[in-house]
């Protein structure tokens, strides 16, 4: 019976997995296809696969002996087919091949550029591009060996020695699995080990480049009258060749390419007259100086020297890189002469800049308009000597090409580099022994202060530091302090004015003062509030600004490439690792864009769904909100999975949060999460908000902070109630406040009976009509109400904008009918007592008359009630009682 029971459940087994198999190898074959041909788009993230081959050799080891064949099992014809594609395998294979090629030929080129950073660069692009080649390899392939390693563990583990034997059609399966495995595994081994080698080779760059720039920089050069003679003399020959050079370059120019120069200088001039006269004509109002206006506000200075700056000097680069791409794209210049024209346009750029900074910080002209407390002489003696320094820094840089370009010795180089060096230093020690502090007396005019003691030192340091650097010979470190004493300090002094701008434009009212405000003011009716929040926008866009184009030109002062930044910030918005996980800006950016557009067309959708459809149908309006609602809800969660995908989350990664939270749930979780998921229902319906005046329960107040675990109340005894968000949810909640603060307010009026009720109304109306804070529509009115059993009682009922206002309005309108009913002589009623008290009625004071306590007005006897004698017994039923009456009426 046994042994029948286990042939009935093989049997059964082979029928599943036949069937199964019968869809599933197609499946994945076709899935191997895609993921490993050659174009197919891969993941950029590289996975190490789950085993790789011990055997595998590195890319720098000696060739060994290829392992033999049957180190690894081999699949069959019919392996091959229900397996993993070994046409797609060989194809990856031969594409690492080309790689590693590739990669060697790479590595043969970086021995032959160990000395040109410009070459360097442009290797390194090569070896980021080879990792990323690599990994993307990788990353095809480990989607299809997570599969079939899942298909494995689903087949199980063989059957152990004394287990019933599995169907034959299982075994085989198993061994298909193994083998593909084993195949992925391999070349997934010959890929990482790839990849590997790629950012090894990357690294060595990086290496080689820093290692350059740090001899460059610290090189020694030992100088002497003979050194100083020889370069003189070079020096001359390098003015005649460069003669000879520029003279034949025109010439030649001239004579051939007429045409081609004359047009490119005149699209010069026209793109140069353009941009800087567009700029001006746009922007002009923004660093126009008001020479009338005696004392300029923080934030209009602060505006005109940034933007007045930035936005001249963009220009004026702008123009200067057109005009040499139009003379480089005319053939116009000589591959001699194109260094020195881009030099000559550089300089331009470098002393355009500083004067632009010189004149927005000093304003030498313009005392006003200055940033700095310095003195009208100090200013424009500081300002010329800013500009001095920058001119031999550029003249020097110009120079220095010209010896490139005309290959002479080093050593003119040097003594360019040297004197350079010299006059910068020397102009910061003039500097430092003059006195442009603004006077005492605030004059500009006056003789100004000599520099703070600190601050003289610091610049007489700085001029005797460059000029024995250059004495000691190490002339490339001087000379490239100096550059970045002027360029570096102009970029940082031109950011700082941006981040101050952006700060001032941000404060609170700020903005509407500006230029830009008043004409949004007035142009847009933009009201204040709306305002103030565009400032804070104006100001982190400011911030955003003056980063963005201050940071990139001093990295670039401080020798990166351009290709550096490229690839910096390429990186920066396309993948940034933290470890594991990869971060992409522009995928951030994009799922944003996915949700705000899906949470867009939701809430059309809503709109059209509910005045389109379900109000012609003449739906209940309640069913009509839960439809509206479900459609938001739904909508809103398919416009965040698409976000979420769209920015490259991996959805899978949110399984494991929702599994841990299942788990802290049913471990007694319940609470804290039923407040979370009640504190985001709050934040997101809002059906109140931070400073509403709610009642939930015995809790009434002002709510001044929603969190996601509670609410805070405070009452108006100036307590704080901190109340858990799931009571709010789950309890009904009054909010006075919730669509706006408008409120009505009551007044009870009770008058005598012989009042007249159309006077009384119309008194009170008039009352009420006379308070300036309450409203006209809805108006107010008088009720009457009931007649009362001692009055005619009344209701004057008003609306007021802010609730409150109600109370010292109701003060105030009790007083005015209390003094107008007085003036008028109409009575306002009150409850009166009658208490009567008398003893009960003997045979010996049958004929006493009986005690009376009344009002006053006319006297009366008791008709009942009775107080008995001390010493009287007590009696049965009312006698031996103490008994009193209070009687309640009107006035008569």
């Amino acid at each position: 019976m046994g042994k029948n029971l286990r042939q009935i459940l093989n049997s059964l087994l082979a029928l599943a997995f036949t069937l199964g198999l019968s869809v599933s190898p197609m499946l994945s074959g076709a899935l191997a296809q895609d993921l490993t041909s050659p174009g197919t788009a891969a993941p950029a993230v590289a996975s190490p696969p789950a085993t790789v081959a011990p055997d595998t050799p590195s890319p720098n080891a000696p060739p060994t002996a290829p392992a033999p064949q049957a180190a690894s099992p081999q699949p069959d014809k019919a392996a091959g087919e229900n397996s993993a594609s070994t046409p797609g395998l060989d194809r990856t294979s031969a594409e690492i091949a080309r790689t590693r090629k590739q990669l060697d030929s790479l590595e043969d080129s970086i021995k032959k550029a160990m000395s040109d950073d410009d070459a360097l660069v442009a290797l390194a692009g090569k070896a980021d591009d080879l990792n990323s080649t690599a990994a993307a390899i990788s990353g095809r392939l480990k989607p299809h060996l997570d599969e079939l390693s899942a298909r494995l563990a689903k087949i199980g583990a063989p059957p152990k020695d004394g287990q019933p034997p599995e169907a034959p059609i299982v075994t085989q399966e198993r061994e298909k699995l193994t083998a593909s495995i084993a195949q992925l595994n391999v070349v997934m081994g010959d890929a990482d080990n790839l990849t590997t080698a790629a950012a090894r080779v990357s690294g060595q760059i990086t290496e080689m480049r820093r290692r350059l720039f740090a001899e460059t920089l610290f090189r020694r050069t030992a100088l002497s009258l003979s050194t100083f003679d020889d370069a003189g003399q070079a020096l001359v020959r390098e003015a005649v060749n460069f003669r000879d050079a520029v003279v034949s370059w025109a010439t030649f120019a001239w004579k051939f390419k007429r045409v081609p120069l004359i047009t490119a200088v005149a699209l010069s001039l026209v793109s140069g007259l353009v941009l800087m006269l567009g700029g001006y004509r746009l922007f002009g109002r923004y660093f126009y100086r008001d020479e009338t206006i005696e004392a300029p506000a923080y934030i209009s200075r602060l505006s005109i020297a940034f933007w007045s700056t930035m936005i001249r000097t963009l220009s004026v680069a702008a123009a200067l890189v057109i005009s040499f791409f139009l003379l480089q794209n005319f053939n116009v210049l000589r591959p001699d002469i194109a260094p020195v024209f881009a030099a000559v346009f550089g300089f331009i750029g470098l002393v355009y800049f500083v004067a632009r900074v010189v004149n927005a910080i000093f304003a030498p002209f313009e005392p006003s308009w200055r940033l700095v407390k310095l003195s009208n002489k100090g200013a424009r003696s500081v300002g010329w000597c800013l500009l001095a320094i920058s001119i031999v820094n550029g003249l020097d840089f110009v120079l220095n090409r010209i010896s490139e370009s005309m290959g002479s010795p080093v050593i003119v180089t040097v003594a360019k580099s040297f004197f350079a060096a010299l006059i910068i230093g020397l102009v910061f020690i003039a500097v430092s022994f003059g006195k442009p502090i603004l006077s005492r007396s605030g004059d500009p005019d006056a003789p100004g202060r000599r520099w703070p003691h600190g601050m003289a030192i610091i610049l007489r340091l700085i001029g005797v530091g460059l000029i024995f650097t250059a004495l000691i010979g190490y002339v490339g470190l001087a000379r490239f302090i100096a550059l970045q004493l002027i360029v570096t300090s102009a970029v940082i002094v031109t950011m700082y004015l941006g981040i101050l701008l952006g700060k001032a434009v941000s404060d609170q009212e700020s903005f509407p003062e500006t230029s830009v405000g008043r004409v949004l003011q007035r142009r847009l009716k933009i009201s204040g509030a709306m305002l103030d929040q565009a400032g804070l926008v104006a100001g982190l866009a400011i911030y955003v600004f003056a980063l963005m184009t201050g940071i990139p030109l001093i990295l670039l002062s401080w020798g990166f490439h351009i290709q550096d930044l490229e690839l910096f910030f390429y990186r920066m918005f396309t993948e940034i690792r933290l470890g594991s996980i990869k971060i992409s800006l522009v995928g951030i950016f994009a799922g944003i864009l996915f949700f705000v557009g899906g949470y867009l067309v939701t809430r059309w959708f809503q709109r059209w769904l509910d005045g389109n459809v379900m109000a012609r149908g003449q739906v209940d309006l309640g069913v009509r909100n839960s439809v509206k609602t479900g459609i938001g809800y739904l909508g809103v969660a398919i416009a965040a999975v698409i976000g979420i995908s769209a920015a490259g989350i991996d959805l899978s990664s949110l399984a494991l949060v929702a599994s841990a939270l299942s788990v802290g749930i049913g471990f007694g979780l319940q609470n804290i999460v039923s407040n979370f998921v009640s504190g985001l229902i709050l934040l997101v319906e809002r059906p109140f908000k931070v400073g509403d005046w709610i009642v939930s329960g015995t809790s009434e107040g002002i709510v001044k902070r929603i969190s996601v675990r509670a609410t805070e109340i405070e009452t108006f005894r100036q307590q704080s109630i901190i109340v858990p968000n799931s009571e709010l949810i789950n309890a009904s909640v009054g909010n006075w406040t919730h669509r706006n603060r408008l409120a009505r307010s009551e007044i009870p009026v009770s008058v005598g009976y012989d009042s007249d009720p159309a006077k009384v109304m119309a008194i009170l109306l008039e009352l009420v009509k006379a308070v300036p804070k309450v409203l006209r529509n809805p108006e107010p009115h008088v009720e009457f109400l009931r007649f009362g059993p001692s009055s005619l009682d009344f209701e004057m009922r008003f609306y007021i904008a802010d609730l409150s206002d109600g109370m010292p309005i109701r003060n105030n309108l009790r007083i005015a009918i209390l003094e107008r009913f007085k003036k008028e002589g109409i009575i306002m009623p009150y409850p009166q007592q009658d208490l009567h008290i008398s003893r009960p009625v003997t045979r010996e004071r049958v004929n006493e008359p009986r005690a009376v306590v009344d009002d006053g007005r006319e006297p009366r006897l008791a008709d009942s009630s009775s107080i008995q004698a001390p010493d009287a017994p007590a009696g049965d039923g009312q006698r031996g009682q103490r008994k009193s009456e209070a009687k309640t009426r009107g006035p008569s």
